[in-house]
């Protein structure tokens, strides 16, 4: 994989549940239904931050 080119991020729809696959410059829409709210899914890495 190009180390320039970032890669596609998964998303849900907000009104039918469907996952889509985004990449840089696609237009923020559902495939499916074409609902344009559209939330990132949590990550399965492990984040821990340092208190202070």
């Amino acid at each position: 994989m190009d180390p320039l080119q970032p890669e596609p991020v998964s998303y849900i729809c907000g009104d039918c549940g469907a996952e889509n696959t985004l990449k840089p410059g696609d237009v923020i829409q559902c495939r499916e239904c074409g609902y344009r709210i559209l939330y990132k899914k949590r990550t399965r890495r492990i984040v821990q931050y340092e208190a202070r």
